[in-house]
């Protein structure tokens, strides 16, 4: 079983997510909650509201009640685990959080998740200072939304829901779409090296704006090569491979070679070893490819891509 933080977290603001409501954020805004990386702290920055946090802070409760925060998960899914990070928070932490969740189609507003089948997914959990609580869920219901509540009031830096992307894909019946992306439902299974960052990166949404959000390994000195594992969004057939080493100047792999698998087990050429440039989007046709519902990039010898897009059709509903 994959632990659930190497899952892609659901609520990533990278990634589309949302925090569209809060009670109360009178000290630290409510949208630091998904923000990418580790929080940040600088002493004796103070401003009109107090110390600067990089979190969410809320006002100290005089009336009973407890503060909460509205996610929309930027990929809805069958959620693994959370993360709930008090960094920086010693002396204003709450003692206490639970998280819900629920599942919503289309684009709902506030007042309408409220009648929401909200389920809670982390009851309620003693909270420590400056630290990160880990939560497994349970469980195989999709979800599209979650909410925080803490108790009573307080500051939380970082809200992580790591799992399963399970998208709504009819609305491509028909159409083309990339079967290798991370927001369809497809998932990096295996990997040869991840040493400076993730290769569930290469598959994510949007440009790769730096190094750091594209995959890229560590200098190879053994005469092998560096290579992934795609789990496509369902099986399909592809028909245009994208390379994208943008932003990967002396670092970009000399060539790629990919492959594709109705199983997982027998392979097939979907592009041949083919050479690279350097910080350049490549696009390859491919034809005559069987079916497949994995896909396996080989690298050469190795380096970093900063995307991988597969585009094609789905062969199943």
């Amino acid at each position: 079983m994959i632990e659930f933080t190497a899952l892609p977290d659901l609520a990533l603001r990278a990634l589309g997510g949302s925090v569209i409501a809060a009670n109360d954020e009178s000290f630290a805004e409510k949208e630091s909650l998904i923000r990418p990386g580790r929080p940040g702290f600088r002493p004796h920055t103070f401003g009109a509201k107090g110390q600067v946090y990089d979190g969410w802070e809320t006002r100290r409760r005089r009336e009973p009640g407890h503060d909460w925060a509205l996610v929309r998960l930027g990929m809805p899914g069958v959620i693994r685990g959370v993360v709930i990070d008090t960094a920086w928070f010693k002396g204003n932490y709450p003692p206490h959080a639970s998280v819900e969740a629920c599942e919503a189609e289309g684009h709902p507003t506030v007042a309408e998740l409220e009648a929401a089948d909200w389920v809670e997914i982390v009851p309620m959990s003693d909270l420590k200072g400056d630290a990160e609580h880990f939560f497994e869920v349970s469980g195989e219901r999709r979800h599209t939304h979650v909410r925080l509540n803490m108790f009573p009031d307080g500051g939380i830096a970082r809200l992580r829901v790591h799992g399963e992307v399970r998208p709504d894909l009819s609305v491509y019946e028909g159409l083309g779409l990339d079967l290798a992306a991370l927001e369809n439902g497809a998932l990096v299974t295996a990997c040869s090296d991840e040493f400076y960052s993730s290769p569930n990166n290469a598959i994510s949404p949007g440009l790769a704006r730096h190094q750091a959000e594209g995959w890229e390994t560590a200098r190879r000195r053994d005469g092998g090569n560096d290579w992934l594992v795609i789990r496509l969004a369902g099986p399909g057939i592809v028909r245009l491979a994208e390379i994208d080493t943008t932003n990967l100047v002396f670092n970009a792999p000399a060539e790629v070679s990919v492959t594709g698998s109705a199983d997982g087990v027998t392979w097939f050429p979907l592009l041949p070893r083919t050479r690279l440039l350097p910080d350049t989007r490549h696009r390859f046709r491919v034809t005559d490819a069987p079916e497949a519902a994995y896909a396996r990039v080989d690298i050469h010898p190795d380096g970093g891509l900063a995307r991988i897009r597969l585009h094609g059709f789905l062969t199943e509903g």
